[in-house]
């Protein structure tokens, strides 16, 4: 029930006004972004590289319906890029299609797509392409498709509560595409995803170990942290965590061959323990003005962060 009113609220424009402008919220919000501008972000990466904990930098917006939104954030995106690359911090970047143009046209959202890759593969860098509502997900993996013919810098993303996962997950890893699995974080009707989360869980535990057999036999992560390895791993829950940990020392995979991920300002604890155990942790960054629809969704995934924002506010 939780889970479908903050989902809903995430829509409601109303309730994304009146939270925005609320000073208690704005300043509970921070707890999960980075802050409102790139070099915000920055520095919160460099601290977090310096508890060995790499990120994935994300500047926060979706849905975009006006061209010059979608080249807005093309272009904060070629900025995001070159301070990775200027700062020396060990980060790549994550996207959203819809953001980049996707439901405005297929052509213009793939040119700007294009432009980035470019730019990213100049400097070493990847691109991961987020997964969005089920309405989206035959055009992203498409467009990702499309995309993997000409740079092989680019990845995405899969949601264990999909039932198609587990076919989508096997083609892409019988290609190499690099994948960041995670449990899912939208409402979907009962015929395309699991409605129960022991189900998730379940089907979670099951695709991780596959993707983590695939991507021991392939190449291990590039130390500069931007580069991954085929099979990301996304996760806050100790017992998926202790299921990923159990598997990896049964199959003798080296812990250079996956990542465990996780949200910025969720479990850094946790984050910064794995990393000191030996692990490849990346930690999922967000910045940027739009963080309404990503806190909703984050409050959606774990009833946790309900009682963690309830305890600030009461604090």
């Amino acid at each position: 029930m939780l889970r479908s009113m903050f989902i809903s609220l995430s829509h409601v424009r109303w309730a994304q006004d009146a939270i925005t402008h609320a000073p208690l919220a704005r300043n509970v919000a921070r707890r999960f972004i980075a802050g409102q501008e790139l070099a915000e972000a920055i520095d919160a990466i460099r601290t977090l590289n310096a508890d060995g904990v790499n990120a994935t930098l994300d500047c926060l917006g979706e849905s975009v319906h006006e061209r010059e939104a979608a080249e807005a954030a093309r272009d904060e995106y070629l900025r995001a890029i070159d301070a990775i690359d200027a700062s020396g911090v060990r980060a790549n970047v994550s996207v959203k299609l819809t953001q980049f143009g996707l439901d405005i046209d297929r052509g213009l959202c793939v040119d700007n797509v294009r432009r980035l890759l470019a730019r990213a593969k100049a400097s070493g860098n990847f691109v991961r392409i987020d997964m969005e509502d089920t309405a989206h997900t035959d055009i992203t993996l498409d467009i990702l498709a499309e995309l993997r013919r000409d740079f092989d810098n680019v990845g995405t993303v899969l949601q264990a509560y999909l039932y198609r996962t587990e076919a989508d997950q096997a083609a892409l890893t019988a290609g190499g595409v690099p994948i960041r699995l995670c449990k899912g974080a939208y409402q979907e009707p009962a015929e395309l995803a699991f409605p129960e989360k022991r189900d998730v869980d379940l089907n979670f535990i099951k695709l991780a170990r596959q993707l983590m057999d695939a991507s021991a036999q392939l190449s291990p992560a590039d130390p500069s942290g931007r580069r991954p390895a085929l099979a990301a791993l996304a996760t806050h829950d100790v017992a998926m965590i202790h299921a990923i940990k159990r598997h990896a020392e049964r199959s003798r995979i080296p812990r250079d061959r996956f990542e465990i991920q996780m949200l910025y300002g969720i479990r850094t604890d946790l984050q910064i323990a794995l990393a000191r155990e030996g692990f490849a942790v990346r930690a999922y960054v967000p910045y940027g003005t739009h963080w309404y629809p990503y806190f909703m969704r984050r409050l959606a995934e774990r009833p946790a962060n309900v009682w963690f924002i309830a305890s600030n506010l009461l604090r």
